[in-house]
């Protein structure tokens, strides 16, 4: 029996990704509907190109449920700095998980909860049967790494990536993926509006975490640090600890009962929504998509 193996795509990163690639252009494919699809036709050609590479025994999408989550209620600043979606993205965001459905591809999203959180809680549930790969562009989800969990980051263009394994992790950085939390805490992280502590970037984080392995070592420590990093610390103590809070991904989302679905190449009926809709790169890209089942699609 062959091992299960989990594709879970990071369906916001990949759509945001896929719109402004051509959005930069004003190439928002506009179909017969008046509905944009530049988004959804960048999501679905990186979905199945990591489908083909991965090769999974099941695959799951997980979305934001609205941009409010539980850590706004911890900070309110949290993703304020970000603007407000396009407007020709926002039809989009319902209809990709329409046309997600017909590709056989389960979404996951529960409100108050990031796709992050979603992705979180269904890698810890895997047991350690399990393999689990993980699509997306965010960095944030190198914390999840362990030995059956793997995270490949999309690259400029269409199958490429930058393959994480727990080990090469760890030989590249010189700490755990659980440690990453914490450097993200003393970093900050300028895209999700928590600032971390002032003045200590990326490089003095990871340097102090390899030296005192957590944030409470650090603290216990403070006498061992340069005068400038104990007093940056020290005048930013209470948003360290925020800071670390909101870059833990919330691994116990309540998740519904089935939250991925058994892949087995793309069904025929997509063929007939992709017509529908339109979606011309997609017809292209499924003229030649080779299901990994051996059919021609």
């Amino acid at each position: 029996m062959h091992q299960k193996h989990v594709l879970l795509i990071d369906g916001m990163a990949l759509l945001f990704r896929s719109f402004f690639a051509t959005a930069i252009s004003n190439q928002f494919m506009v179909n017969r509907h008046g509905n944009p699809t530049n988004a959804i036709q960048g999501f679905l050609r990186h979905s199945l190109t990591a489908i083909e590479q991965v090769k999974p025994t099941h695959v799951a999408v997980c979305w934001d449920m609205g941009q409010k989550t539980f850590r706004n209620e911890v900070y309110t600043e949290y993703k304020a700095n970000r603007q407000e979606a396009p407007l020709e993205l926002i039809p989009q965001f319902d209809l990709v998980k329409e046309i997600a459905t017909h590709f056989s591809f389960a979404n996951i999203g529960v409100k108050g909860y990031e796709a992050d959180d979603c992705i979180g809680t269904i890698a810890k549930v895997a047991n350690s049967e399990t393999k689990v790969s993980i699509v997306s562009g965010d960095k944030d989800l190198l914390q999840l790494l362990t030995d059956h969990v793997e995270i490949w980051l999309v690259k400029k263009g269409y199958g490429e990536y930058d393959r994480f394994t727990h080990s090469r992790f760890q030989e590249e950085y010189g700490i755990t993926p659980a440690q990453f939390i914490d450097v993200k805490g003393l970093m900050g992280d300028t895209s999700d509006g928590y600032p971390g502590v002032k003045g200590i970037g990326e490089k003095t984080a990871f340097k102090l975490i390899r030296e005192h392995e957590s944030i409470e070592g650090i603290l216990e420590n403070l006498h061992l640090l340069t005068p400038g990093q104990k007093k940056k610390i020290e005048a930013d103590l209470d948003m360290l600890h925020l800071s670390r809070k909101l870059a833990a991904i919330h691994c116990e989302v309540p998740l519904p009962e089935l939250y991925y679905n058994e892949w087995s190449g793309v069904p025929s009926a997509a063929g007939e929504i992709v017509d529908h809709h339109e979606l011309k790169t997609v017809h292209r890209f499924l003229a030649s998509y080779q299901a990994f089942t051996g059919e021609r699609i």
